[in-house]
């Protein structure tokens, strides 16, 4: 039963450490890429339908993204939405595809990032604590229910903390790399 709890203790763990780096990929790093328009919801026939629906968006330099529409009636939408979206890009409209050129990050801009990425990154730690909490739960509920001894409680709640430490060392990696990545001009 304990081995029940820890698969999906593992489980729920892996998916907040893909959530967190989900979540960090839609944070600029002065380097053009598709995810950062990931969030970008387009007004099209009365309904808020994902950017990377409507278009192909593609990356031919290492500062500008492409969006080509599958429908060019949508191009105005688009531009609008990219706009709306308030990601500190300016959308190009050449009437067949929208550029976006990427512009540098500013030193200012740069710590700004790094102070977000450090929230994201509390976030994601804390969402892994509390599964560590809800597992050290369903283990005391299996030790009450005489489903598992107190010694075999005390030994599942140190794999659930080794478990925890591996992912929050995890994520503290992720982290590290990601404001290299930010700092890096």
């Amino acid at each position: 039963m304990s081995n029940q709890v820890m698969n999906e203790t593992k489980e729920r763990m892996e998916k907040a450490v893909t959530a967190y780096q989900r979540e960090l990929a839609t944070v600029r790093a002065g380097r053009a890429n598709p995810s950062l328009l990931d969030k970008v919801t387009v007004e099209y026939y009365g309904a808020q339908t994902p950017l990377n629906q409507l278009s192909s968006i593609t990356v031919p330099e290492a500062r500008m993204l492409i969006i080509t529409p599958y429908d060019k009636t949508a191009l105005g939408d688009i531009e609008k939405a990219i706009q709306k979206a308030d990601l500190g890009v300016t959308p190009t409209n050449d009437g067949s595809i929208i550029r976006i050129t990427i512009p540098p990050l500013t030193e200012e801009r740069r710590k700004e990032l790094v102070k977000l990425v450090k929230k994201y990154s509390e976030d994601a730690k804390v969402a892994v604590r509390n599964i560590r909490r809800d597992a050290n739960d369903d283990l005391k509920k299996l030790e009450k229910n005489g489903e598992m001894t107190e010694d075999e409680l005390r030994s599942s709640t140190e794999d659930v903390q080794k478990l925890t430490d591996e992912y929050v060392s995890k994520i503290d990696e992720i982290t590290k790399d990601k404001e290299k990545e930010i700092m890096e001009v």
